[in-house]
């Protein structure tokens, strides 16, 4: 049961729940319509999910273990890994598959559209973290003892 009260676990489900919600609503507001529930947990547009995650993460080791703990230095690093890999790995594969839809379809071939899976632009990632900065530190202090 204590998994379930650890900050740390705490502050990745709320940075997750809180980045797709907006997500959501964003996508939601744009598209006229609160029906397609299937936004709720798509990848791509802002803000990241992934960067909000691993920054409230971050951000709880860094009050909890201290920024000179060697548990702050894996996360930091595993948190730089993930958004390079938003920005620019799974961006770029996302842009490639729209490019194949596009040819598939151009072509009025037989073959199976792909399902096209969307990185994150730079500001995408950068107002995840923003966000994750910010329920880290909120989960922080409200359960420092």
């Amino acid at each position: 049961m204590e998994i379930f009260f650890s900050p740390y676990i705490i502050a990745a489900a709320v940075a997750w729940v809180v980045a797709q919600a907006t997500k959501y609503v964003i996508r939601s507001i744009k598209g006229r319509s609160f029906r397609n529930l299937r936004e709720l947990y798509l990848s791509g547009s802002m803000p990241s999910a992934h960067s909000a995650t691993v920054v409230a993460v971050l951000v709880v080791i860094g009050f909890k273990d201290g920024v000179g703990s060697a548990v702050f230095g894996l996360a930091l690093l595993f948190a730089s890994v993930v958004m390079y890999d938003a920005m620019m790995v799974r961006r770029s594969s996302g842009e490639q598959g729209q490019s194949l839809t596009e040819l598939i379809k151009e072509q009025k071939s037989k073959v199976r559209l792909p399902r096209v899976a969307k990185g994150h632009t730079p500001s995408e990632v950068f107002v995840g973290a923003l966000l994750g900065i910010a329920i880290g530190t909120f989960i922080s202090f409200i359960t420092m003892q």
